[in-house]
């Protein structure tokens, strides 16, 4: 978990820096427009591929992981998410002029290369994920963000600027990051023995994979309906200040997300009953550690926002101390959806999901025309909380299910030892143990060595 954090901590720490260049060389609009498109091709290609991403970390933690057929199916059904998300992102181009009011057309669709090498760049390290890999899982969260960096470098020093040269530098960081990605899963034996691709497994991962990605999306709503809407509703310099709010606030998401990475394919090893026990230890001190946080970060944002990203920005210290207090619980929420994926119960997870996206939707279109970047954080914090205690409960009630079943399994083998059931015949080809044996019950191997009558001549 601490490597996971150091590399969640490292990505956001990038981030932030992309995001202050940004602001400073291209101001407010144009660092909304970069917020968006970070975000969108994403859910593109994550939406399009039935959470591909959630699925293939957890079949390749589970029983299924030793199928030579898993690997080649997974591999197939990424390619072709990607390359259907790309088509998808192209024929909705017309709809997003009123997100990207800077970017012309055709840059719009060049952005769909995004789709792919984002979709693939996320499937390369949820493999890893899945494969106990962390090492190359926290390598790919690093360089992911990190390569924006020097590829929004060299379009600023080719002459581009504004939103031509975020666009170059996500290509650029894009499709060096998905090197990185797909290497470190050639490198580690992603690639060997290989089976034919199954079109049944295929199936199987693509059910879970559906389910497990309705309640990731209904997550993702919650976190960034706001964006969408705040742009929408407000213009993109508001969204600028808000999305600087929300990113200082998410920061307070790491222990978190560290939990949630690491437990999910943990749970998925260890069983039920184990995993079950394992919830029950970890939530309050979960929830300790995030809440603790909120109080220090919040003070911290006064005096950080403003000496970082200028007077400008000012604004984003409200919305950031509201987002905090709705985020203090994210401990607790991130156990318990790695409880219930792990366990493969990933549909459960959509009804808390459901009722914070109930709340954003209805406090987003009440709030953001009055209060702009606040509203959408109020609106936003409160769906945190409501999910917090929803998917706590719901973990609850299947741990204690869990629990009771894997009693009621010791019971039935205690009770099978003590009351034996008859032996079966004996058919022509199988032989008696060897041993005394005796009428009616079967010879144990410590009776001693065999007898001259214990077998027919």
């Amino acid at each position: 978990m601490i490597g996971n954090l150091a590399a969640q901590a490292t990505a956001v720490g990038v981030v932030f820096v992309a995001s202050l260049l940004v602001a400073r060389l291209a101001g407010p609009v144009v660092l909304g427009e970069y917020a968006l498109l970070r975000m969108l091709p994403w859910l593109t290609g994550v939406v399009v591929s039935g959470g591909l991403p959630v699925a293939s970390a957890y079949f390749l933690a589970g029983e299924r992981r030793h199928d030579r057929a898993l690997r080649p199916t997974l591999a197939l059904l990424a390619g072709a998410g990607a390359v259907v998300g790309a088509l998808l992102w192209v024929a909705f181009v017309p709809l997003l002029d009123a997100l990207f009011p800077t970017v012309p057309r055709a840059q719009l669709v060049l952005v769909a290369v995004t789709v792919v090498t984002q979709l693939l760049t996320v499937w390369g390290k949820a493999c890893c994920q899945g494969r106990a890999d962390m090492h190359g899982a926290g390598l790919v969260i690093v360089v992911e963000e990190l390569l924006f960096l020097p590829a929004y470098a060299l379009s600023l020093a080719t002459g581009l600027s504004g939103s031509d040269a975020v666009i170059g530098g996500l290509l650029g960081g894009g499709i060096a990051a998905t090197a990185v990605s797909l290497g470190r899963l050639a490198r580690t034996g992603f690639v060997r023995e290989w089976g034919r691709p199954s079109a049944a497994l295929g199936g199987e991962v693509l059910r879970y994979g559906v389910r497990g990605q309705l309640g990731n999306l209904l997550m993702l709503v919650n976190l960034r309906l706001d964006f969408i809407l705040v742009g929408t509703l407000s213009g993109p310099a508001v969204l600028g200040v808000y999305a600087v709010a929300s990113k200082f606030a998410e920061v307070m998401r790491l222990p978190a997300v560290a939990m949630q990475y690491v437990l999910y394919p943990r749970f998925a090893r260890c069983g039920l009953r184990v995993a079950s026990e394992e919830l029950r230890r970890l939530l309050p001190r979960a929830l300790v550690l995030t809440a603790a946080l909120a109080p220090p970060m919040a003070g911290a944002s006064v005096f950080v926002l403003p000496l970082l990203y200028g007077t400008d920005f000012t604004d984003a210290v409200v919305p950031a101390c509201i987002l905090l207090g709705g985020l203090a619980a994210e401990g607790a929420t991130a156990v318990s959806s790695a409880y219930l994926f792990g366990v493969g119960r990933p549909g459960i997870t959509s009804w808390g999901m459901g009722c914070g996206v109930a709340m954003t939707v209805a406090l987003d279109v009440l709030l953001i025309p009055a209060f702009g970047a606040v509203g959408a954080a109020l609106a936003s914090g409160s769906a945190y909380l409501v999910t917090a205690a929803v998917l706590v409960t719901l973990a609850r009630v299947v741990a204690a299910r869990g629990t009771r079943l894997g009693r009621n399994r010791h019971v039935q083998r205690t009770r099978s030892l003590r009351h034996p059931v008859p032996a079966r015949p004996r058919g022509p080809g199988r032989r008696r143990a060897r041993g005394t044996g005796g009428p009616g019950r079967p010879a144990r191997l410590s009776d001693g060595p065999a007898h001259r009558g214990d077998h027919a001549a």
